[in-house]
């Protein structure tokens, strides 16, 4: 197992993944990881959008620090970890970001209609500042 460079580990980021997205909880409970699309372009802040009463997005307006995990799930194995400090909470999420990211993992037409279907539910876009990473790449392993 190797350590990606910080050029592999911005692309690696950047590239399409399903995240897992952990805060910690203030309740007594374990902290709340929840698969999550984001967005995030090399050098950049993280986005994530969500539903502006979700739990989570409680807890993170709350703590103000999330870990996002985005991995490869099958061989050769990798992964990413950034470890991040909110920066950023705009409600109304902005229409044009909540298109952009939807579009990202559902394509033009399914994007549109996706966040058309969730118009009317308030959403909360979080932008997260990296400030440590953690990865590997089992590419070698193999």
């Amino acid at each position: 197992m190797t350590a990606f460079s910080e050029t592999k580990r911005q692309e690696f980021l950047a590239a399409l993944h399903v995240g897992v997205l952990s805060v910690a909880a203030t309740d007594g409970r374990p902290p709340a990881s929840v698969p999550i699309w984001y967005d995030y372009t090399p050098g950049g802040n993280i986005r994530v959008n969500t539903g502006a009463g979700s739990r989570k997005a409680k807890l993170i307006e709350r703590v103000g620090v999330v870990t996002l995990v985005v991995q490869r799930e099958e061989p050769p194995y990798q992964y990413v970890v950034v470890e991040g400090t909110v920066v950023d909470a705009t409600t109304p999420a902005p229409l044009d970001v909540r298109e952009a990211i939807a579009i990202r993992y559902l394509g033009e037409e399914g994007g549109r209609a996706f966040v058309s279907s969730i118009k009317d539910q308030p959403g909360v876009l979080f932008t997260i500042r990296p400030d440590r990473w953690l990865t590997a790449d089992f590419l070698g392993e193999l």
